[in-house]
Formats: C-alpha cells, structure tokens, sequence
C-alpha cells in the first residue's frame, strides 16, 4: 500500500517502512511521531487507487521519528559579467528524518 501525502507545499509519495526527510516544524519536546492528514491518493496492490478531490476525508499517514538533522550547504552564487557584481551565499535546510508506520484509508 502507498499513499502521496503533502508536506510543505511538496507531494511525496511514500509507503509502509519508507524513510523520508520533511521540513522540520515545531513539535513537542517528547514527541515520537507525526501525523499526515493531507494525504492526495491512496493506492494498494491491486491497482485500485483513492483519489481525493484534492484531499482524502478521514485518510492519515502516521510515521516515527528517527533524527532531526540540518543538509548539506548549499552555496548560492549570483554573478554578471563586466559589471563587478558578485554575491555569495550559504544555506543549510532543516530536516526531520522520519519513517513511515501505518497508511490507514
């Protein structure tokens, strides 16, 4: 079974024991898990897919918590030749790593 949920204006497509990284948020200092309710489609084996209009009522995606970590720098770099204008500079995105337990329809 998978489902396409949205988080943070992306659409992800994830299964039951997938890992992925979200954009962190604020949650609770003792939290363990994250609730999806914005979730767009939920497919299984067969073929048979729910396709919400645009979101499933009742549908949720519940995951664990595994790490909360920031990526890699990015360096942004803006140049114009012959006019002297350079700029530089760095970004590192907060992330929460996550794995996904139960999609319920």
């Amino acid at each position: 079974m998978y489902a396409i949920i949205e988080d943070s204006g992306t659409q992800i497509k994830v299964s039951e024991g997938s890992v992925i990284k979200i954009d962190k948020r604020d949650l609770a200092d003792d939290a363990s898990s994250v609730k999806f309710d914005k979730v767009l489609l939920v497919g299984g084996e067969e073929g048979d897919a729910k396709i919400g209009a645009p979101l499933l009522e009742g549908a949720s995606v519940e995951a664990d918590i595994l790490e909360e970590g920031r990526d890699d720098k990015i360096n942004v770099v803006k140049f114009k030749r012959r006019k002297g204008y350079h700029r530089n500079n760095g970004h590192r995105q907060s992330y929460i790593k996550v794995r996904v337990t139960k999609i319920s329809a």
